[in-house]
C-alpha cells in the first residue's frame, strides 16, 4: 500500500519534475539532454549484452562513482566475462563515469522510480545483481528489481542521524524495502546500528568498511600545465576551499581577508562544487576586490593573484597537490560536507565547517586521529588557516596521521567483494 501511494503521488509530480529539469538547465544545459534515458525510452548500446552476466551499479553522483571504481576494478578482474552498467542521476556523475571508465563500462541514467519505468528498465538490463551505492533507497526500483530475481546489495552503505530521523517517519516502507536487499555492507558500526533500528535484517548486515579510504589507491599524479607549474613555482602557501557550496564562497573570502592581513602571500584556490556557478563565483571573488585568475582561461598567475578560481572538472586531486591546507566546502553551509579522505590521502591538514552528516564517522574518525579540525564558522577558519601556515610542523603532523588512518582502513574492498562473492549464486 505504501508503495502504490508513493507511486501515484511520483506520477502527479512528474510534470513539476520536468519543470525542476528545465529550470536547472538554464543553468546548467546537460540537465535537459538524455532525458529519454529518465524514462527507459532509449535503447542500450548495440554491444550490450543482455544474456551475459551484468553488474548493475547505482551511484548517484561524483561522490558515489569515485567511490565506486576500485569496487568497478575489482569486479573486472574477479569476473572477466561480466558487464558493468553504471546508472547516475546528474549530468556531473555521468561526465565522471565517462572520465573515469571510458569504454569499460556501459552508462546511462537511473530513470525515474515510476513502476512501469522500472519494469521496462530492469527487463532489458537483466542484471544479475544490482549495487546499490551508499544510501539509495528507491522504492520501484528495489521492488521491480527483486520481483525479477536480481540479488539486492547495498554497498558502502551510511546512513546520518538527519538521513534516518527523516527514514524513521515512513518507518514501516523503510522496513519493507530494507527487508527487500540480499545483503547491506555497511561502513561503520554506527550506520549499521542506524539501518537496523529501521528493520534491516540483522543477518544481512555486516561492517565491512568505507570504499572511500581507497582514494590513495586512485590518486593521480601530478599533472603539468602553465597554471599548476606557476602554483608550485611561485612556493607560496596554497588554501584550497574544494568542492564549495552556495553562500559558502562568500564565507571563504572573508576568511581570506583576514588571512591576507597577516600572510599576504597566501593564494586561494577556490574549487566550487557545480560548474554551472563558476561564473558566478569568480565575480564574487572580484567584488571581495581580490584578484582573480581563472584556470580555464590557461594563464599563469602572478605574483599580484590572491584566488585562482578552478572552473573546471576532473581535477580535484591536481588541485589538491597544489595546497598547502584543505578546507573541505559543504560544511560552514547546511549540506553535510564533501570528501574529507581525497585530501588526506595527499597528506593534507584538512578543516570543516561543523555541518559533516555526509562524512559524519569519517570527519570523527580523523578528528580523533588529528588530522582534522572543524570550525565554527569564518573567523576560526581564518584563525586556523593562520596558525597552520605558520606551524609547519603542525602540518606535517595533521597530514602524517590523516595517510596513517587511510593505510588503517584499506579492507574495505576485499571484505565487500567476499560479500558480493556469497550473494551470487553457484
Amino acid at each position: 500500500m505504501h508503495r502504490l501511494i508513493y507511486s501515484a503521488l511520483f506520477y502527479l509530480a512528474v510534470p513539476l519534475i520536468l519543470l525542476r529539469l528545465l529550470t536547472r538547465s538554464m543553468r546548467a544545459p546537460a540537465y535537459r539532454q538524455r532525458i529519454g534515458e529518465r524514462f527507459a525510452c532509449t535503447a542500450l548500446p548495440a554491444t550490450y549484452d543482455r544474456q551475459r552476466m551484468t553488474f548493475w551499479i547505482h551511484a548517484v553522483s561524483v561522490g558515489e562513482t569515485v567511490a565506486a571504481a576500485p569496487l568497478v576494478q575489482a569486479l573486472r578482474s574477479r569476473y572477466p566475462v561480466a558487464q558493468i552498467l553504471i546508472t547516475t542521476m546528474t549530468p556531473t556523475g555521468s561526465d565522471r563515469v565517462r572520465a573515469l571508465f571510458a569504454d569499460q563500462v556501459f552508462h546511462t541514467y537511473l530513470p525515474y522510480d515510476l513502476p512501469g519505468v522500472m519494469q521496462r528498465f530492469v527487463r532489458r538490463v537483466n542484471p544479475a545483481m544490482l549495487i546499490l551505492m551508499e544510501t539509495e533507497l528507491w522504492p520501484n526500483l528495489i521492488h521491480v528489481s527483486r520481483a525479477a530475481g536480481v540479488r539486492l546489495l547495498l554497498a558502502n552503505a551510511r546512513l546520518s542521524a538527519q538521513s534516518a530521523a527523516g527514514y524513521q517517519h515512513f518507518a514501516s516502507a523503510t522496513r519493507a524495502m530494507l527487508l527487500q536487499f540480499d545483503g547491506i555492507a555497511a561502513q561503520a558500526d554506527v550506520d549499521a546500528q542506524r539501518l537496523l533500528a529501521l528493520g534491516a535484517d540483522k543477518t544481512k548486515v555486516t561492517v565491512t568498511g568505507s570504499l572511500k579510504f581507497l582514494v590513495e589507491l586512485t590518486a593521480a599524479p601530478a599533472a603539468s600545465n602553465p597554471v599548476f607549474d606557476s602554483v608550485r613555482n611561485s612556493a607560496r602557501p596554497v588554501l584550497i576551499a574544494a568542492s564549495t557550496r552556495d553562500r559558502e564562497e562568500i564565507k571563504v573570502l572573508t576568511a581570506l581577508r583576514r588571512c591576507l592581513q597577516t600572510l599576504p602571500q597566501l593564494l586561494l584556490i577556490l574549487v566550487p562544487r557545480h560548474p554551472e556557478r563558476f561564473d558566478r563565483v569568480a565575480r564574487q571573488c572580484e567584488e571581495f576586490g581580490l584578484v582573480v585568475a581563472r584556470r580555464s582561461a590557461g594563464v599563469p598567475i602572478t605574483a599580484a593573484t590572491q584566488v585562482l578560481v578552478g572552473d573546471s572538472m576532473g581535477e580535484m586531486l591536481q588541485y589538491y597537490r597544489l595546497a598547502t591546507i584543505a578546507f573541505v566546502g559543504g560544511s560552514l553551509v547546511n549540506t553535510g560536507c564533501q570528501n574529507v579522505l581525497e585530501p588526506a590521502a595527499l597528506g593534507l591538514p584538512v578543516v570543516t565547517g561543523p555541518s559533516q552528516f555526509n562524512f559524519e564517522t569519517i570527519c570523527a574518525q580523523l578528528e580523533q586521529a588529528g588530522a582534522l579540525r572543524t570550525v565554527a564558522d569564518e573567523q576560526a577558519l581564518a584563525d586556523v588557516v593562520i596558525q597552520l601556515v605558520s606551524d609547519v610542523k603542525q602540518q606535517q603532523v595533521m597530514g602524517a596521521a590523516g595517510k596513517a588512518l587511510l593505510l588503517a582502513n584499506q579492507n574495505a574492498l576485499p571484505a565487500l567483494m567476499q560479500r558480493i562473492e556469497a550473494l551470487l549464486p553457484a
